[in-house]
């Protein structure tokens, strides 16, 4: 397996969450199961075990192609592109 690329092309800082929750789920009146953060905006997201699903949604709409966990005590990043840990 090649080496994710695409985290050395993130922005440095990271970008500031620009929610504490996944806004779309507040909206659809559904609760997210965890949430991630993308690392190209800061657009906070449910993941996919949640029933909509919108981190996945925004990487499709936006192509920005690395999240990392938005859990408290969790530290890893998920390549869209790649389909690997980061």
């Amino acid at each position: 397996m090649k080496p994710c690329e695409h985290v050395s092309a993130l922005p440095r800082p990271e970008p500031p969450p620009g929610s504490d929750t996944c806004l779309e789920c507040v909206a659809a009146g559904t609760h997210p199961v965890q949430l991630r953060l993308c690392l190209e905006c800061g657009h906070v997201a449910c993941c996919d075990s949640s029933p909509l699903r919108h981190a996945t949604q925004h990487y499709e709409e936006t192509g920005h192609p690395v999240m990392r966990t938005f859990e408290p005590g969790e530290a890893w990043r998920w390549c869209y592109v790649d389909q690997q840990l980061t």
